[in-house]
């Protein structure tokens, strides 16, 4: 499977420096974290300064280097989810959805109840059309998200009216297209009439949906649901890269 590189989904990198502070109190210790804590102290200063380095080099698009920082800090310490998430997120930028997803599961084997490292599984599944194994990871991520934290619940809630699409259940798809309105302050309401009219045919009216979210929100608000559609295949990328709607990723 051949995907745009325009198709690369949004991806959760977590906190690369995680100390026993950190944690809740009441939680057990989880024995990745006590093995990088007994860590002799040159060895976890050059760990953090290493693998941060991975990190800012990855925020700049420096992938290449970020991925061998990554593998420089593993050979002081190999077990650090955040590290194998990014990891992942690099191959993720090489198109290489099969080992990605390899170094997100090792991640998520070590932080099971870690609601970002499962949702790096959940983007996995959407941009590699994988839509009913999709669909069950968000039913069974939302609940872990916090309340609090609106906007990925929305964006979630969005990619799963999107799987409805996707698994002849339409019924579905139309209800949660309308749990929201306008007065919600998320892109959730205009985005999810795009997607309902695009998958009736109604081409021109998806677009005024979308440019009147582009009238109310930010462009880096809209971006993660902007990128959902192309990695959906409803709405070209600016690069021209993308699909019509039902084409199949080849």
């Amino acid at each position: 499977m051949t995907i745009p590189k325009s198709l690369l989904p949004h991806l959760a990198i977590l906190a690369l420096t995680p100390t026993l502070s950190a944690q809740d109190e009441n939680a057990p210790v989880p024995e990745w974290l006590q093995k990088l804590e007994n860590l002799s102290p040159e060895d976890k200063k050059t760990y953090a300064t290493t693998l941060g380095e991975g990190s800012r080099l990855y925020n700049q698009k420096r992938i290449f280097e970020a991925l061998n920082s990554v593998y420089d800090a593993e050979r002081i310490f190999a077990q650090n989810p955040a590290a194998l998430n990014l990891k992942g997120a690099c191959y993720v930028e090489f198109r290489d959805f099969t080992r990605a997803r390899i170094y997100f599961d090792e991640a998520v084997t070590l932080a099971p109840d870690n609601p970002s490292l499962l949702f790096n599984l959940v983007e996995m599944d959407f941009v590699t059309r994988q839509w009913e194994s999709c669909q069950k990871r968000i039913q069974e991520l939302i609940p872990l998200f916090s309340k609090e934290n609106i906007p990925m619940l929305r964006l979630l809630e969005f990619k799963l009216m999107l799987t409805y699409l996707k698994t002849d259940q339409e019924d579905k798809a139309r209800e949660l297209a309308e749990k929201y309105d306008f007065l919600d302050d998320n892109p959730y309401y205009y985005y999810a009439q795009a997607a309902i009219c695009h998958y009736d045919g109604k081409t021109e009216k998806a677009g005024t949906w979308i440019s009147s979210a582009q009238r109310v929100f930010h462009a880096a608000t809209l971006a993660p649901w902007q990128d959902t559609l192309i990695e959906f295949g409803y709405i070209k990328s600016f690069l021209g890269e993308g699909l019509e709607a039902g084409d199949p990723i080849e």
